[in-house]
């Protein structure tokens, strides 16, 4: 897993290639806050996002 924090997003790449844009807007900015710490840690991101976030992201990327 890969990311890259913004200032009110984060942008994620699952092991599977995927990446996807979460935004203050999309899944709100506690959630956004949380997920950044959680990538910073290195630790529990995906956990996170599946059972919290969900389908919340804003944006599918290629």
């Amino acid at each position: 897993m890969a990311y890259e924090i913004m200032a009110d997003s984060i942008k994620v790449r699952f092991v599977n290639g995927d990446t996807y844009l979460y935004t203050y807007q999309s899944a709100g900015r506690r959630a956004i806050e949380r997920m950044k710490k959680l990538a910073v840690s290195g630790r529990h991101l995906s956990t996170y996002i599946s059972q919290a976030i969900k389908d919340r992201f804003a944006q599918k990327l290629e």
